[in-house]
């Protein structure tokens, strides 16, 4: 009974949060003690949820579990309302072993480590917050805490053009988050009665559609910029070409599905009928997506950035799921950010790692890398295998169930579904060429390495004298290239790269491992989906067939908009 009584997810919430704020006060000279603390924590937390999730989660439920509901500021009619379904669990789960990993990445950082630390334990916090929160107003909240950390991250912690990345990236975020607030202001006051923020409540109201649509584009520019849709994915290249790895780690692996969790979460559960007429816009856009973000790839000569062009032109598939109105493309659209959760943060891992050695992360500096660094060279083209969906991998099994997905849907025409299928395809094909050109200019580059090693000025003058101008860069030493030596990975790199790949390929193997997790919730989902198209199609038979970019709207559903417009 105790077991039951405890409020887990408020300690899961709370905990990280909580502890960086001993790390201010913890005795420490080097920032040793505080990178093991702040490791523990996480390891504290995550052990945590994986032990409340497999005690107390009913993987065959589609209602919410483990749920808590305190009043925080009753007038305003917030409350912590707190709960997990088979949408979220995963994802939390996610979020709890890619920031864990994240801090064991970031163990040689030596600039400000109380600051980084503090920081990294609560931005772990704020988003398992967004995935927990029952309260609509209360997601906002942890949405908005959750850019302060990394806008610190990044602007302090990153490359030479760091403040810009994480200027953009605020502004962007803050901007888009707006619309959550409205659209929770909006759905709360709807209707009168009792103030309330409780996303069940809201769920079962009766919007006009008129209402319903509007807010549904507020949301799809709040949730899609998160998720990268293009064109509100800009932030993105930016913010992980000048980001140190572990904060491209959570970038990649956990906020971008914060985006497509808000879609999932309040576009499609909480306004259905505004779904049905959006469906095909996300379709457009995800075909879009993986187009776009595979050809811009291919421009990029920073390793980092091809891989987050390559993040976006993966998210294009979470969207082609999500509009599937079948049960398998939904499933596979959150296989798809599981995978690519794990994916993104093994390879944007992986070329911090390389960074390190390098120095750069420019490709056309790099070359040969892999006979001098075989571990490292092993685990990405790994990486890499995974990211083009090879059978076997995570990423086959998500890319393919939206594809059959999307395929076998009943909804759309024939021939949308056929242009839809085959512009995907194109964006399948492509990724292979920009993945294994970006191998071969990092790694099978058949000449000396220290001839296109990164080089930096010498000042040291004996070497001057000696006639020699450049050196080979390595953490704060610079040696000539003849004396360059590149370190293989190391134990704890190698235990990070595995983690995730592990996964990658039990998933690829065994998919149940994770569909099992939240496949009655997306069943749900889908049937509400299927409902209201159902009720919609009644009275417009032919709403896919012709002008569904623009639905006719009946004029007594226009006025009570128009009136509050007004």
């Amino acid at each position: 009974m105790m077991a039951d009584q405890f409020p887990w997810l408020t300690a899961i919430v709370l905990l990280p949060l909580v502890a960086s704020f001993i790390i201010p006060v913890l005795p420490d000279k080097n920032g040793k003690r505080v990178r093991w603390y702040a490791l523990g924590v996480g390891i504290a937390d995550f052990v945590l949820m994986c032990y409340a999730f497999w005690k107390h989660y009913d993987a065959s439920s589609a209602t919410f579990q483990l749920a808590e509901k305190y009043a925080w500021i009753p007038q305003l009619g917030l409350n912590w309302a707190v709960s997990v379904d088979g949408i979220s669990v995963p994802l939390v789960l996610l979020a709890g072993l890619v920031t864990t990993l994240s801090i064991l990445a970031a163990w040689q950082v030596d600039v400000k480590p109380r600051l980084f630390y503090f920081l990294m334990l609560v931005l772990y916090s704020a988003q398992i917050g967004v995935f927990v929160a029952q309260d609509l107003l209360l997601l906002f909240i942890m949405w908005e805490i959750e850019l302060v950390p990394v806008y610190l991250l990044v602007s302090i912690w990153g490359g030479p053009k760091r403040r810009y990345a994480a200027t953009k990236f605020i502004l962007y975020t803050a901007a888009a988050s707006i619309f959550i607030l409205v659209a929770a202001l909006a759905m709360a006051l709807y209707g009168g009665g009792n103030l309330t923020f409780d996303m069940v409540e809201l769920a079962i109201k009766d919007y006009p559609i008129a209402l319903e649509l509007l807010l549904y584009a507020g949301l799809l520019i709040a949730f899609g910029l998160k998720l990268a849709v293009f064109p509100l994915h800009t932030w993105l290249p930016d913010a992980h070409g000048e980001a140190s790895a572990p904060v491209s780690m959570i970038l990649a692996g956990v906020l971008l599905k914060m985006g497509g969790y808000g879609l999932i979460r309040v576009n499609m559960e909480m306004l259905s009928d505004a779904h049905v007429y959006f469906a095909p816009i996300l379709v457009i856009l995800g075909v879009v997506n993986i187009i776009y973000g595979a050809l811009a790839s291919f421009a990029q000569t920073n390793m980092k950035r091809r891989l987050a062009y390559s993040s976006v032109s993966h998210m294009g598939f979470v969207l082609l799921g999500i509009a599937s109105y079948t049960d398998l493309g939904v499933s596979g659209a959150m296989l798809q950010m599981i995978s690519h959760g794990l994916i993104a943060s093994v390879l944007f891992f992986l070329a911090g790692v390389t960074y390190d050695r390098t120095h750069t992360m420019a490709m056309n500096e790099m070359g040969g890398v892999g006979q001098a660094m075989p571990k490292v060279f092993a685990l990405f083209t790994v990486g890499a295998m995974a990211s083009l969906a090879l059978p076997g991998m995570s990423g086959f099994a998500s890319e393919l169930s939206v594809f059959v997905g999307v395929t076998t849907s009943d909804i759309y025409t024939s021939t949308f579904r056929t242009v839809t299928v085959f512009l995907a395809a194109v964006g399948v094909i492509l990724t292979p060429i920009y993945l294994l050109s970006m191998l071969r200019q990092v790694f099978y580059y058949t000449g000396a390495t220290c001839d296109i090693a990164p080089s930096c000025d010498i000042n040291d003058i004996s070497l001057r004298n000696e006639g020699h101008e450049e050196a080979v860069c390595f953490g704060t030493s610079c040696v000539l290239p003849i004396h360059a030596k590149f370190n293989d990975a190391s134990p704890r790199e190698i235990f990070i790269a595995a983690s995730f790949l592990v996964l990658i390929i039990g998933i690829g193997f065994y998919p149940k491992l994770a569909t099992q997790v939240y496949d009655v919730k997306t069943v749900a989902v889908n049937a509400d989906i299927r409902q209201s198209y159902t009720q919609i199609a009644e009275g417009n038979p032919q709403i896919y067939a012709q002008e569904f970019l623009s639905p006719v709207i009946a004029k007594s559903e226009l006025e009570p908009v128009l009136g509050i417009v007004k």
